[in-house]
């Protein structure tokens, strides 16, 4: 097995579906984004959205609860390959976010997950980074988020 198979680089992988409710998004919203299109129904109804809808960071937050719910789930694959299994670390960060589309109240969001590639970490030895492709679509097949993530792995 080579890094490039445990990594699933090209393979998108579904994470799971969710439904945002209009109670969850006031909630979120209320806590962590309080603007009238997310927590009101009558305010949004005058702005450029139209009608209720989650922030975009709610969205996000889903993808990353989904992403390590399908982790605890099928666990890491296992490795074949030479050497110790490769061991996941934190995230140093990720770029290129996107809201493309709002996700409104009732709205089912499917998460998914590409592997896209890996480095080697010069500064630190025995490390790498892997870069993925996270992406979230609505019941349409419409895209309404994306972003790449990076993820810290210890592997040889």
């Amino acid at each position: 097995m080579t890094l490039d198979e445990f990594f699933e680089v090209g393979v998108t992988v579904t994470l799971g579906s969710h439904t945002f409710t209009a109670e969850a998004i006031k909630d979120f919203a209320r806590k962590y984004d309080p603007q009238p299109f997310h927590v009101d129904e009558r305010k949004a109804e005058d702005t450029v959205f139209g009608r209720l809808c989650a922030s975009g960071w709610h969205t996000t937050a889903m993808w990353m609860r989904y992403s390590l719910a399908h982790l605890a789930k099928t666990g890491a694959r296992p490795w074949t390959g030479p050497g110790e299994a490769p061991e996941f670390g934190p995230s140093p960060g990720f770029k290129n976010l996107k809201w493309q589309k709002p996700v409104y109240a009732g709205e089912t969001i499917t998460f998914t997950r590409t592997g896209l590639s890996h480095r080697p970490i010069a500064s630190r030895p025995g490390w790498r980074v892997l870069l993925l492709l996270a992406e979230a679509h609505d019941s349409t097949g419409d895209k309404v988020m994306e972003f790449e993530s990076a993820v810290l792995v210890k592997a040889g």
